[in-house]
C-alpha cells in the first residue's frame, strides 16, 4: 500500500503524456518535434511508455505512423491489450491540438528528470544511511548520480547559422579588443604559442615522447604559467608521481636551483633563499594536485566540476589510467584507451577549458635511423589521435647523439593542429632545472 501511494506521489503528468501521443496519432509530422526530446524512458505509465516505444521504432525504420500501423507495431512487439485500440482512439479525442505538441514533450521530459533526482536522492540517503564506503566516497558517488542526471539533458543541439554567427560576432569583438597575439592561454613559450594560437578552451591537447625527454616538466611549466599569469586555477592529476616529487620538480624549475641538489638537500644558503622565493611565489597561485594512481574520466570530471575559476586541466599520464569500465574491454587496451580519449575531449567540452594529456610513444621510435616521433608512434593510439585537438611530440637530439650540435635544445613537433599548420618548434631545455624556454631567453642570475 504504501509503494502505492509512493508510485502516485512521484513527479509526473499523465495528461502530457496522453497530449503527445495523441498528437502524434493525429499529425504524424509531428514526431520529429518530439523525437529529440523525450525518449521511451521518459513515460510514465507503462502503457503510455510501450505505446511511444512502438512510435519511436516505426520512426528509426521510416515506417508509416497512423493509429492502425502503431495497433499493428504494439502486437509485433507484445505489447498490445484488451483496450489498446479503445485506448489508441480515447489519445486521439482528449488530445486538443497537436500544434503545442513540443511544450506537451517538454513537460514530460522534465518531469521524468524530477523522477530521476528523486530516486538519485533516495539512493543517496540509503548509501548514507547504511554507511556504504568513506564519507569522501559516498559525496563521490552522490556527484556521479547527480552529473548523470545532467549529461542526460537534451535540449536542442540543432542551433540556426543566425545564433552561431552572432556569436562567433561576439568572439571575435572580444579578441580585437584584447591586447593578447593568440586567441587562447599562452603556454609561456612564444613560438608555440603563435603555432598553435595557444591553449583554446574545450580542445583536447597531447604531448607525446619517449621517456626522459621532459614531457612532465612541459606540462608543469605550462600549468605554472597559466596559473601565475591569468590567476586561473590548474588541477594537474598526475598517476605515477606523489605530489612532493611534482612539488620538488615545480621548486627546481620555479627557483632555478639544480634538481639533483634538492634530492640530496644540500643547498648553499642562495639555494635556499632562491626556494624561499620559489615557494612563497608558487603558493600564491592555486594550483591543484591529485596523485592518485587509479584515477578515472569520471573521478577527475566531478573533481574538476568543484573547482572555481578553473583554467587549465593536466594528465600524467594517459597510458596509466583506469577505464570507467572497471575492466570491462581491459584485454583490449586499445579500446579502453580510445573510451578514455573520447571521454577526455567530452570532458574537455564540458568544462569549456584546454585539457593536457601526456602520453607514452611505442618503442618503433627506437628502430629508426631518425629518432623524431611521427603519430603512427602513438602507443595504443587509434583514438588518440582522432579525438585530440593538437598532438605534439617532444625530441632532443643530444639524448640520442652525444655530439649534437643542438645541445640544450629541445624540438616540440606539432604533428596535428586544428587551429593552425604542423611544423617543429625549438626551445631551450634547461635539464638541471627542469626548465623549457625561447630559444633567445636567458636567465639573469
Amino acid at each position: 500500500m504504501d509503494e502505492e501511494l509512493l508510485s502516485r506521489q512521484q513527479p509526473q503528468s499523465l495528461e502530457a503524456e496522453q497530449a503527445v501521443l495523441g498528437s502524434i496519432l493525429i499529425d504524424s509530422r509531428c514526431i520529429t518535434d518530439v523525437v529529440g526530446i523525450v525518449k521511451p524512458e521518459d513515460f510514465y505509465l507503462q502503457q503510455n511508455r510501450e505505446i511511444y516505444e512502438a512510435i519511436y521504432t516505426m520512426f528509426n525504420f521510416s515506417q508509416t505512423i497512423d493509429p492502425v500501423t502503431v495497433l499493428d507495431k504494439l502486437k509485433e512487439l507484445g505489447y498490445y491489450h484488451d483496450n489498446s485500440r479503445d485506448y489508441i482512439l480515447q489519445l486521439m479525442e482528449i488530445t486538443p491540438t497537436a500544434a503545442n505538441v513540443a511544450r506537451y514533450a517538454a513537460i514530460v521530459q522534465e518531469k521524468s528528470m524530477l523522477r530521476g533526482l528523486n530516486q538519485a536522492a533516495t539512493n543517496i540517503q540509503q548509501m548514507v544511511s547504511e554507511e556504504v564506503g568513506t564519507p569522501a566516497e559516498m559525496l563521490e558517488s552522490a556527484e556521479k548520480k547527480i552529473y548523470a542526471l545532467r549529461k542526460g539533458e537534451r535540449g536542442d543541439s540543432l542551433e540556426h547559422i543566425g545564433t552561431t554567427l552572432h556569436k562567433v560576432f561576439d568572439r571575435l569583438t572580444e579578441l580585437s579588443q584584447s591586447d593578447s597575439l593568440i586567441p587562447g592561454l599562452s603556454t609561456g613559450l612564444r613560438d608555440l604559442d603563435t603555432r598553435i594560437n595557444g591553449l583554446n578552451k574545450s580542445d583536447l591537447l597531447l604531448i607525446a615522447a619517449r621517456p626522459a625527454m621532459g614531457k612532465s616538466a612541459f606540462a608543469l611549466n605550462i600549468g605554472v604559467n597559466v596559473a601565475k599569469k591569468y590567476k586561473k586555477t590548474v588541477a594537474i592529476f598526475n598517476l605515477e608521481m606523489s605530489r612532493e616529487q611534482l612539488a620538488m620538480r615545480l621548486l627546481a624549475s620555479e627557483g632555478f636551483v639544480e634538481l639533483q641538489k634538492l634530492a640530496t638537500g644540500k643547498l648553499s644558503e642562495d639555494e635556499w633563499s632562491k626556494l624561499c622565493m620559489a615557494s612563497a611565489a608558487l603558493s600564491q597561485t592555486d594550483i591543484r594536485i591529485d596523485d592518485n594512481p587509479s584515477v578515472t574520466v569520471a573521478d577527475i570530471n566531478a573533481k574538476c566540476r568543484r573547482l572555481d575559476n578553473l583554467g587549465l586541466v593536466i594528465i600524467d599520464y594517459l597510458q596509466l589510467m583506469q577505464g570507467s569500465g572497471y575492466g570491462k574491454n581491459s584485454d583490449n587496451r586499445v579500446t579502453v584507451v580510445g573510451e578514455i580519449s573520447r571521454s577526455l575531449k567530452i570532458m574537455a567540452k564540458e568544462l569549456d577549458v584546454p585539457v593536457i594529456c601526456l602520453s607514452q610513444l611505442s618503442r618503433a621510435v627506437e628502430s629508426r635511423t631518425d629518432k623524431r616521433p611521427i603519430l603512427s608512434d602513438l602507443r595504443e593510439s587509434g583514438a588518440i589521435e582522432q579525438d585530440a585537438d593538437s598532438v605534439m611530440f617532444l625530441y632532443r637530439d643530444e639524448y640520442y647523439h652525444e655530439n649534437t650540435e643542438d645541445k640544450g635544445v629541445a624540438e616540440c613537433i606539432v604533428a596535428k593542429n586544428r587551429h593552425g599548420e604542423t611544423g617543429a618548434v625549438k626551445m631551450q631545455w634547461i635539464g638541471q632545472y627542469q626548465t623549457f624556454a625561447d630559444r633567445e631567453w636567458k636567465h639573469a642570475e
